[in-house]
């Protein structure tokens, strides 16, 4: 286990500037939820799910979960990109994971609710990054249609894994604006509390063959660092103007 000390220190070597966010409508804002499902956030769900209660997932859950209802009671826009992979098609260096057609691959219970939400759009993925998973096989790009759409001029990003999936899919979406490819959108946004990263100690690590260490606290603050340093804003606090 990293010790907080080697935390901190990685914390002052890379600091991390944080705003705080208020919405209040006056600009299209879009609320994009990854992978929240129950094979990376419940318990004992697979493969990749969490084997004991973890604070850090918990807390990406229920904050994601208040975002959403806010949302919803606004009738703001909402993506939901959902992990769900083919049996039969592997995706190195994961072992299986989020099959499709079971619980793994479906929205945590406290987020279920969304699938009967008018305003919510659920995109099922078979890839890491999300951006990619939306393309569908005539080149169109779901997420990207939703964006123009609904004319959302900024995104709100949570979920899981930090510096994953999350990390992944703000890169790409970023590249993507660069070059003129999802207009209107101008600004993405992270919020810190609203992602989370799984936790892989050395000691661990070490006795599962290929496995590379994975310190939650460590990479958490990393993936914000790198989605930072690729031109997002990250924030630690949001808020709604009523």
């Amino acid at each position: 286990m990293v010790s907080s000390q080697a935390v901190e220190l990685l914390r002052n070597e890379l600091p991390l500037e944080q705003e705080t966010l208020l919405l209040s409508g006056s600009i299209t804002t879009g609320l994009v939820l990854v992978d929240i499902v129950n094979g990376f956030c419940t318990v004992g769900s697979g493969n990749l799910a969490p084997q004991a209660p973890d604070r850090q997932i918990s807390e990406m859950v229920d904050e994601s979960a208040k975002l959403a209802r806010e949302f919803c009671d606004r009738n703001w826009p909402i993506y939901a990109l959902l992990d769900s992979h083919h049996p039969d098609i592997p995706e190195p260096p994961y072992p299986p994971h989020c099959i499709a057609g079971t619980d793994e691959s479906e929205l945590v219970p406290s987020l279920q609710w969304l699938e009967n939400e008018p305003n919510v759009t659920l995109r099922r993925k078979d890839c890491i990054d999300g951006f990619l998973g939306s393309l569908e096989k005539d080149g169109s790009n779901v997420f990207v249609d939703w964006v123009k759409t609904n004319e959302i001029k900024v995104i709100l990003v949570v979920g899981i894994c930090t510096d994953i999936c999350v990390l992944d899919f703000v890169c790409s979406t970023l590249s993507a604006r660069n070059r003129g490819l999802i207009s209107p959108l101008e600004e993405v946004i992270v919020y810190s509390r609203g992602c989370a990263t799984f936790d892989l100690p050395i000691n661990i690590a070490r006795d599962i063959k290929g496995s590379l260490a994975h310190p939650q606290d460590v990479m958490h603050h990393v993936g914000l660092y790198m989605a930072k340093g690729r031109g997002a804003k990250v924030v630690s606090e949001v808020s709604f103007r009523n």
